[in-house]
């Protein structure tokens, strides 16, 4: 299926009064999955230091629409914007949300209701953090995986005999049941579409500006480097965003899905995996749960 063509790139710069003299925050959280018990309590930890913080949502608040537009509205009411992408969960159709709503017409009404809220979404305009050295355009980047992350073993595999091998290991992602492409053929050639209208939008971007990436799967790959399956990658990102964090000149790359909170670094990059997680996680961290990380 052809990409849709797209308008170019407007980049607004939104900057509001200082708070007590200070400069406004830019947080992040991903993976809040607010419908797992012990979870939900977390959100009143989500708050920003002054209303004019902005808060970043890396994808999988949760698996029901209604939770996952109810918990951006709260988080809305608390930070001067809200920008989310999503993850593999709020595109999952489930028999408890309905099952009506599936892949593209799916996220297309996430989309819609974000709107209503003042959400912003990979599909508005890109914001402008003003308050660095230089301009920084948060990039909201919805992408999805392409089955290019293998294994040593299955590096010269086809893409079927990839996922045989992590049948083979037991390591089945739910995406396989539950995440519709429609109308795409297959996940793949949802992610090649939004991969072409993401690139568009990113070469747009003005070439004096630094970027915050902004996305729920990891553009590179090393932060998969610590997965108790080293075959789960097949389901975490994709070989063609490896350069991005040089290519758009990131100060930061922000995103979740992996559920390993860490710092990292590539190429002098700063990577942020700023995921929540479930609650049998957490708990076995020393720190506890962290349900909100700062980037700038």
């Amino acid at each position: 299926m052809r990409a849709r063509a797209r308008r170019a790139t407007v980049v607004l710069v939104v900057g509001g009064p200082l708070y007590g003299g200070a400069v406004p925050r830019l947080y992040a959280t991903s993976d809040l999955h607010v419908t797992h018990t012990g979870n939900a309590p977390l959100i009143d930890e989500i708050q920003p230091d002054s209303p004019d913080d902005w808060l970043l949502v890396a994808g999988d608040v949760a698996e029901r629409a209604d939770a996952v537009i109810g918990t951006l509205a709260t988080l809305k009411s608390r930070f001067a914007e809200v920008v989310w992408v999503p993850g593999n969960h709020e595109l999952w159709t489930v028999p408890r949300d309905g099952g009506e709503l599936r892949g593209e017409t799916r996220y297309r009404h996430l989309v819609r209701r974000c709107r209503d809220l003042g959400v912003h979404t990979p599909e508005d305009d890109y914001l402008v953090w003003p308050h660095a050295g230089r301009p920084l355009t948060i990039a909201a980047l919805f992408l999805l995986y392409d089955y290019s992350w293998r294994t040593p073993q299955a590096e010269n595999a086809s893409t079927a005999e990839a996922l045989a091998q992590a049948r083979a290991a037991n390591v089945v992602c739910t995406d396989e049941f539950y995440l519709d492409p429609d109308p795409f053929p297959s996940r793949p050639d949802w992610c090649d579409h939004r991969l072409k209208i993401s690139e568009q939008r990113l070469d747009a971007i003005p070439a004096d500006h630094g970027t915050i990436l902004l996305s729920h799967w990891p553009l590179h790959r090393h932060p998969t480097a610590p997965l108790r399956h080293p075959e789960f990658a097949l389901w975490c990102g994709t070989t063609r965003t490896e350069d991005w964090h040089l290519r758009y000149r990131a100060e930061a790359a922000v995103f979740g899905h992996l559920h390993i909170p860490r710092t990292t670094w590539a190429d002098g990059v700063r990577f942020e995996e700023v995921s929540l997680g479930y609650p049998r996680e957490w708990r076995k961290r020393a720190r506890g749960p962290v349900p909100l990380r700062r980037i700038l």
